[in-house]
C-alpha cells in the first residue's frame, strides 16, 4: 500500500504534539509550510522534514503531498481549506474547524466535491477509553445528564490584564474560551446524543469581545446536559454521564485517562452503602495524538470522505451550537461580517 506524505500547514505547539507522535510510530512529516519562514525551516530540523516551502501555498500544488494537516489560527483555516482541498489534497484540520457554520457548510460540500478526506481533529473521541464509554452506555438505563468541565486559568489572560493582549483572546482571529476549549466539552456530548433541543449560555465576556468563560445548559428529550468551561478559572471537576441505573465517570474530558461505572445504590434514602467503582478503562499505550491519525490514515486508504465518529454532521452540529452560544453571550468574530475568497 503507498506511503501516504504527510505535510503541516503550520508549526506551533499542537503541530510538534502531531510531529512527535508520528515519530513515535516510526513516520515523520514530509514536509513543512509556515507563514514565518524560518519557523519552518526550524521545524523541520527539529523532526528530520527533508522539505520546507519558500512560499506557504506551494504546499497546495505539490504533487507528492497527499495529506496536509492544518494547525493555524482558526480564522485562516477556510481559506487554506478551500486550496487544499481544491487541490485534492485529504485534510485533517484542527479543532475548531473553522470560524462559524456557514464556513465548515463550505468545507463539507468541498470534500464532496473533489472527493478528498476531511475530518476535524477532535482526539478525545477517538480514544479507546471514549469507544468504553460508547460501547458501554447502555448499562446507564435512560440517561438522564451529561456533564462536562474543562476549566483551564491561561497566562495569556495574565498578559492581558497587563494590558498585552495576546493571540487567544483575539476575536479577529475567531478565538476565545469556547474556540479553544469548550470545545472539547461540546463535541463528545454531540457524538453521544446528537443534536440539543435547546440552548441556554452564559458567561464572562472580556475587554476583548472574547468569552473568558462559560456555562451552557442543553435540553434532550428526557434528558438535560451543562457544561462549564474557562480560560480565567481552574476547576478539576470531572465528566460525568448520568443514568438511572448508574454514572460513568471521565477524569478529564480533553484527555481521557479513566473512565469508571457505578451502579445505582439501592434506594435507602441516602443511607445504604454505596456500590463498588468498576474501572472499564481501556488499555491505551499509544500516544494520544496516535488515535486521531490512525483514524485518519484508514480513511483515507479506505476511499471514505469523513469519520463515523468525528463526522460532518457532528462537526457542524457543534460549531451550529458554539456560534448560538456566542451569540447569547454577544460575541462577535470578524469573520461573521466577512467571506474572504
Amino acid at each position: 500500500m503507498k506511503q501516504l506524505n504527510w505535510a503541516t500547514l503550520g508549526c506551533g505547539v499542537i503541530a510538534n504534539e502531531l510531529a512527535q507522535a508520528l515519530s513515535k510510530e516510526g513516520r515523520t512529516l514530509y514536509s513543512v509550510a509556515n507563514r514565518t519562514h524560518e519557523k519552518a525551516q526550524a521545524f523541520a530540523q527539529k523532526y528530520g522534514i527533508s522539505k520546507v516551502y519558500d512560499n506557504i501555498d506551494d504546499v497546495f500544488y505539490d504533487p507528492d503531498v497527499d495529506i496536509i494537516y492544518i494547525s493555524t489560527p482558526h480564522n485562516t483555516h477556510i481559506n487554506y481549506l478551500r486550496k487544499a482541498l481544491s487541490n485534492g489534497k485529504h485534510v485533517l484540520c484542527e479543532k475548531p474547524f473553522a470560524s462559524n457554520a456557514w464556513e465548515v457548510r463550505e468545507m463539507i460540500a468541498a470534500s464532496a466535491k473533489y472527493d478528498v478526506t476531511l475530518m476535524e481533529a477532535m482526539k478525545p473521541t477517538l480514544t479507546p477509553n471514549f469507544r468504553s464509554v460508547r460501547e458501554n452506555l447502555g448499562r446507564l438505563g435512560t440517561i438522564r445528564r451529561y456533564f462536562s468541565c474543562y476549566c483551564q486559568y491561561s497566562s495569556r489572560y495574565d498578559k492581558l490584564k497587563e494590558g498585552i493582549v495576546l493571540n487567544a483572546f483575539k476575536p479577529e482571529l475567531s478565538n476565545g474560551a469556547m474556540m479553544d476549549i469548550g470545545v472539547y466539552t461540546v463535541y463528545p456530548m454531540v457524538v453521544l446524543f446528537g443534536r440539543p433541543n435547546k440552548i441556554s449560555a452564559s458567561g464572562v465576556v472580556l475587554s476583548t469581545g472574547t468569552d473568558g468563560q462559560g456555562a451552557v445548559n442543553f435540553e434532550y428529550e428526557g434528558m438535560n446536559a451543562t457544561v462549564l468551561y474557562s480560560k480565567i478559572a481552574n476547576s478539576s471537576l470531572p465528566t460525568e454521564i448520568e443514568g438511572e441505573d448508574g454514572n460513568f465517570m471521565l477524569d478529564k474530558i480533553n484527555q481521557i485517562n479513566r473512565v469508571t461505572w457505578q451502579a445505582r445504590p439501592v434506594a435507602s434514602s441516602g443511607k445504604g452503602p454505596l456500590t463498588p467503582v468498576e474501572d472499564i478503562s481501556a488499555v491505551t499505550d499509544k500516544d494520544e495524538y496516535y488515535y486521531e491519525v490512525a483514524e485518519f490514515i484508514n480513511l483515507v486508504q479506505a476511499g471514505k470522505l469523513e469519520s463515523e465518529v468525528n463526522s460532518h454532521e457532528n462537526s457542524l452540529i457543534t460549531i451550529e451550537i458554539i456560534d448560538e452560544v456566542r451569540r447569547q453571550l454577544g460575541v462577535s468574530f470578524l469573520a461573521d461580517h466577512i467571506r474572504t475568497i
